[in-house]
């Protein structure tokens, strides 16, 4: 039994020891690059004069050597509701089978959706999630397209007070565009027009008529800003925030990382790629159509009165020259909703976007999360039920480390049988522990048995173990999926607690305290697959083993439901599997005599 303990204590050893090297070491960091070169610098530093004269109501976010050009947060109004912020601008409305929001028509940007197919709770009457709130709501958050000025900086752009006309449809809808138009008075003419599909990828494409005898050059921008923060960003094993695929590494910036930077900025060159904010479930990102484009794409923190607005923005280096007497312009992206899976693969493959996939928060362990997640989406598709899904899973796993566990658990088996004899060398050689160790490992070798077979499954457990918890806790496909009886969502705790009697008693426990159903079903099917083994000789290692269930109860207790599942359907396999195992090699089972014994001696204490 010491063997296994041991075992036990090198896996979980090994274990954070690879976790946390590859954090130390392996996990990339977002870079830093230095001030854009000209002519772009030229052109920001003209920007800057015009954004302070256009009375735009913008305070461009400073950088160490010159203000970019992409808008930064606006001048601290006050807030008002929601309601009341809609109802202050004039719209163009957005209906699709998964969006309702609309299009302001000052600043031209998308700036109010909601999420049709998606609620903030299980309760079929709970509001639709609200992701995008015009500026002066609470918690503002808004996508926009545009352009900055020439270098020169004479020449109007459109800017975020600028009130666009509407020239051409009435509703945004799946293929059903709309074009707004705005004259500059100086000859150039801005049209911009959205369309959307089905889901939540929308195509902004921005065009300048130039009237006048000579040719203009502008830089096409897109951005995404929120103002404030949401609630829960500190999940270790989860990234909220800034987040981006730039200079071909994926850059994951907290909004504690980027307050924390003495610029407040960080920015990159980058040929194509793309960049935005996320949250667990949802994101908005900006994308440029054309992925062989150089784009400098940034981060910014806005210190914005008493609170803080966070933006990803990225400016077409090249800029575009709009000939005398022509045309040009620019396709931008905007992915604003839910982050599907099949979705968001989909829209990397449909648009070349570079691992889009990665706005899925996928985690070190990629190649084995997302494998997990396809395998349970399948058996969903075909059982109709994550929580069946998950059983299913769980069966073809044990399946497939079958002859991994088969051979580990006869080798434990075999081990037991050789407890007497490693007893009596331990007493034999007990005043000299080299001749001791020798003679023990002698005998591994002449029965072919190894102490470290214990570790073998359980270090491939672990990664599985891990990969399922972030399928389960990432994944907008597991929100709100229920199983059976009382688990109407496996992606949260069990809502049981005995600690209330299920609800008979009015009282709210401390989190620790709450412990659902499955989680006791949990810890009981721990309990009886220990019972397996012989009791350690020793009172107190005893004692601490029959602690060990009720301590992982309290630790999964508020897991996922899903993963608590997992773990209860693993523990019955695994018994199963070893109970076969020992029968088949001759090894003593003590199951029956051990829970009688942990029965006595807990009836005992009662």
């Amino acid at each position: 039994m010491k063997d296994e303990q041991r075992n036990f204590i090198i896996a979980i050893a090994l274990s954070l020891a690879i976790i946390i090297g590859w954090q130390m070491f392996f996990a990339p960091k977002p870079k830093k690059a230095p001030p854009p070169e000209t002519p772009v610098a030229a052109q920001q530093q003209a920007a800057t004069s015009a954004g302070a004269s256009s009375g735009g109501g913008e305070i461009p976010k400073a950088a160490p050597s010159a203000a970019p050009a992409v808008p930064g947060a606006a001048t601290p109004t006050k807030v008002i509701t929601r309601e009341q912020a809609l109802a202050a601008t004039p719209r163009v409305p957005i209906d699709t089978p998964s969006l309702k929001g609309s299009i302001n028509l000052r600043g031209g940007r998308i700036d109010d959706l909601i999420l049709k197919k998606y609620r903030v709770s299980v309760e079929p009457d709970s509001p639709n999630i609200v992701l995008l709130n015009p500026e002066g709501a609470p918690n503002a958050y808004f996508a926009e397209t545009g352009w900055a000025p020439p270098a020169n900086g004479e020449m109007k752009v459109p800017r975020a007070n600028t009130v666009w006309k509407v020239e051409k449809g009435d509703k945004l809808a799946v293929n059903s565009p709309v074009t707004l138009v705005w004259d500059n008075g100086q000859g150039l003419i801005f049209r911009r027009t959205f369309a959307v599909d089905e889901h939540y990828m929308f195509t902004v494409t921005q065009e300048v008529e130039n009237r006048t005898d000579k040719p203009v050059t502008l830089f096409p921008y897109a951005r995404v800003q929120r103002t404030g923060e949401p609630k829960h960003t500190t999940f270790y094993i989860l990234h909220e925030g800034l987040v981006g695929v730039l200079g071909g590494d994926l850059q994951e910036v907290t909004y504690k990382d980027i307050r924390k930077d003495d610029d407040g900025l960080i920015q990159l060159d980058s040929k194509g790629g793309w960049l935005g904010i996320t949250d667990k479930y949802w994101a908005v990102t900006v994308v440029p159509a054309k992925q062989s484009e150089t784009i400098l794409g940034r981060f910014l923190y806005l210190k914005r009165g008493a609170g803080n607005a966070y933006q990803a923005d990225f400016m077409h280096k090249a800029g575009l020259t709009v000939p005398a007497g022509g045309k040009a312009g620019a396709q931008t992206r905007v992915f604003a909703g839910a982050k599907e899976v099949a979705l968001v693969d989909g829209y990397e493959k449909k648009y070349g976007i570079d691992r889009f996939e990665l706005l899925i928060d996928w985690g070190w362990f990629y190649f084995i999360t997302k494998p997990m997640f396809w395998l349970l989406h399948y058996l969903y598709l075909f059982l109709g039920n994550y929580g069946l899904a998950i059983l299913a899973a769980t069966v073809i796993i044990k399946l497939v480390l079958f002859p991994l566990s088969n051979k580990s658990y006869a080798s434990m088996a075999a081990m037991k049988k050789l407890q007497p004899e490693m007893m009596r060398l331990r007493e034999l050689y007990k005043d000299d522990p080299m001749q001791q160790q020798k003679a023990i490992m002698e005998l591994y070798r002449k029965h072919q048995v190894s102490p470290m077979s214990g570790c073998l499954p359980m270090m491939v457990q672990i990664p599985i173990f891990f990969a399922l918890y972030k399928v389960l806790f990432v994944t907008i496909d597991m929100r709100h999926q229920p199983f059976y009886g009382w688990i109407r969502d496996l992606s949260a705790p069990d809502p049981t607690n005995i600690f209330t009697l299920f609800g008979l008693i009015p009282w709210d426990p401390p989190s620790f305290l709450h412990i659902g159903v499955l989680p006791l079903i949990m810890g009981l099917t721990m309990w009886v697959q220990m019972k397996l083994n012989p009791p350690p000789p020793d009172p107190m290692q005893r004692r601490l083993f029959d602690l060990m269930p009720i301590f992982f109860t309290f630790l999964l207790a508020p897991f996922p439901a899903g993963l608590v599942l997992y773990w209860t359907w693993n523990n019955i396999l695994s018994f199963a599997q070893q109970y076969y195992i020992m029968k088949k090699h001759g090894a003593e089972i003590h199951l029956w005599d051990n829970l009688k014994e942990s029965l006595a001696f807990f009836s005992r204490k009662a």
